[in-house]
């Protein structure tokens, strides 16, 4: 059974950064394309990025393009989401989601595509 732990969150003004980290452990990871996620208060979750376990192809949801970047440490079981320029409406409960895929190029966007998740890091940004 795969486990992911989140961490990085916390309180942060806006315009700052933060770089949240996600470790996986229950197996290897290094075939499983990874995914963040975000939710609101009030909300739908929404997607946030996600990387092909290649490492190869990367996608990112609009509202996050040119301030987040994920990236991933298949040595590690790791994936990674670099947030800078925070803003207000970034604030949610961020989660990290993974998926067992054979194809190295796949990302996938939609959140029942994806198999286990963590439990959720908390971003809040002030303004």
């Amino acid at each position: 059974q795969v486990q992911l732990v989140e961490s990085g969150g916390g309180l942060v003004q806006a315009g700052g950064s933060l770089r949240l980290s996600c470790a996986g452990s229950g197996g290897a990871l290094s075939r499983y394309a990874m995914a963040w996620f975000r939710q609101a208060p009030g909300k739908a979750r929404e997607f946030v990025a996600a990387i092909s376990w290649s490492g190869i192809r990367n996608y990112y949801g609009d509202s996050v393009k040119g301030r987040f970047t994920i990236s991933r440490d298949n040595a590690k079981n790791t994936v990674y989401l670099q947030m800078i320029s925070l803003k207000p409406e970034d604030t949610a409960v961020y989660y990290c989601a993974v998926k067992d895929v054979g194809d190295p190029w796949y990302v996938g966007k939609v959140e029942n595509e994806y198999d286990y998740w963590g439990q959720g890091t908390q971003v809040t940004v002030s303004s």
